[in-house]
């Protein structure tokens, strides 16, 4: 039975070359956002964007909610991946770094499809709930503070329709998760995240060890 093969450098240049479709409009914006401090750790790999456009595809999802917007990278991919008639809410704590990414969303052309909420993102869920009530959105896409992942998904699901997805970003946190010296909030809550997600009978799940960890969890119908 075949194992996990190693991601040596060279085999992901092979997976980008046979995998990855890239175009100028993104890689300008990676390109802008890894020149900012600690930019280029901070945003979705290309690949990442990419499988996100994909799972929208595949959800059918009209209704995406996105918790740590950043540069908007991982919004744009989204937002294009949308059908007629879809939408992407977007959450950050400053507009700082999502005003970087509204020129490129302009540029593409899905600026409209994209609304952008200023904030603790725990408020900001809270205030969703409220006026939108639960299982509006189809897919969630968590990338935010780590300290806080276990509150955003217990907010997050229930605002989940059932048979929707919630995909979580870092959830191998730098391969921390595995070192018992690693005691620090962030990875903490993500070993937290991550148990909680395996005995949770709520949801199914799928741990990927791509990029830097990614969870898929379907919120059972």
């Amino acid at each position: 039975m075949a194992q996990q093969v190693a991601a040596t450098e060279e085999l992901l240049r092979y997976v980008r070359e046979v995998s990855l479709r890239d175009d100028p409009l993104l890689a300008e914006l990676r390109r802008e956002t890894a020149e900012l401090p600690a930019g280029e750790a901070m945003q979705v790999m290309a690949e990442e964007g990419q499988l996100l456009a994909l799972l929208v595809g595949l959800t059918g999802a009209r209704s995406v909610l996105e918790i740590g917007t950043f540069t908007g990278y991982s919004t744009l991919c989204l937002a294009r991946a949308l059908p007629p008639g879809g939408s992407v809410v977007t959450c950050d704590i400053t507009d700082r770094w999502p005003a970087i990414g509204a020129e490129y969303w302009k540029r593409a052309q899905v600026a409209d499809l994209i609304e952008v909420r200023i904030g603790d993102a725990l408020d900001t869920l809270a205030e969703l709930a409220a006026q939108r009530g639960p299982d509006t959105f189809d897919l969630v896409f968590v990338d935010a503070d780590k300290a806080n992942y276990p509150s955003y998904y217990e907010a997050v699901l229930p605002l989940v329709r059932p048979g929707g997805l919630i995909v979580v970003d870092n959830t191998l946190y730098f391969g921390r998760v595995v070192d018992p010296a690693a005691q620090d909030r962030d990875t903490v809550a993500v070993r937290e995240l991550n148990a909680a997600l395996h005995a949770d009978e709520r949801v199914e799940i799928s741990l990927l060890a791509v990029a830097d960890g990614i969870t898929l969890v379907r919120k059972r119908p």
